[in-house]
């Protein structure tokens, strides 16, 4: 039997690590904001985004944010979509929950969601206009990040990572509860 390489054994242990969740971005303007977003997913170990162009302007995600990313562009599985709808109906297909992150008054604090027991998908949106009427209408749940402060919204990527931290977080508590 051949012995894996350094570099081997730690892609191997980095898949065997990936969570089920998916992050959904939606109508992102700037590829670099996406690509903080990868950088972040690929950290907290998820491993597919999907990304859809309904409004905004294509790209590439594998051909962007290399320093932003880190590479981490490298490391993840992309797929796009051209409506929010086609996107939902995969992942619910699929057997996800669809959370989107909004500023709505019918949200859900992030801190009172349990995301154990299910697949999720997390939904992220423009950097402007935020998710669109159709991501919201169609999600299961939504949620929003509680704020202290007079601002009440966060960079997209500080977003992503809050809401990727406290799902890892959930999992990992479940899991090291197990042991």
């Amino acid at each position: 039997m051949e012995e894996l390489t350094v570099r081997e054994q730690k892609i191997k242990r980095v898949k065997e690590n990936r969570h089920e969740g998916i992050i959904v971005l939606e109508d992102i303007h700037d590829p670099h904001n996406a690509a903080a977003v990868w950088r972040s997913a690929d950290c907290f170990g998820f491993g597919k985004v999907y990304i859809i162009f309904d409004q905004e302007v294509t790209f590439n995600p594998k051909k962007v944010g290399k320093a932003s990313s880190s590479s981490a562009n490298k490391w993840l599985d992309f797929e796009i979509f051209k409506s929010t709808e086609e996107c939902y109906k995969k992942l619910k297909d699929e057997g996800y929950k669809v959370y989107a992150t909004i500023l709505d008054e019918e949200a859900e604090n992030l801190n009172k969601i349990e995301f154990v027991n299910t697949k999720n998908a997390f939904v992220f949106g423009n950097e402007h206009r935020g998710i669109s009427e159709t991501a919201a209408k169609l999600a299961d749940e939504k949620i929003y990040i509680p704020m202290k402060g007079m601002v009440q919204s966060l960079n997209l990527s500080v977003t992503a990572g809050i809401v990727m931290w406290e799902y890892v977080r959930q999992k990992e508590d479940v899991t090291a509860d197990k042991l």
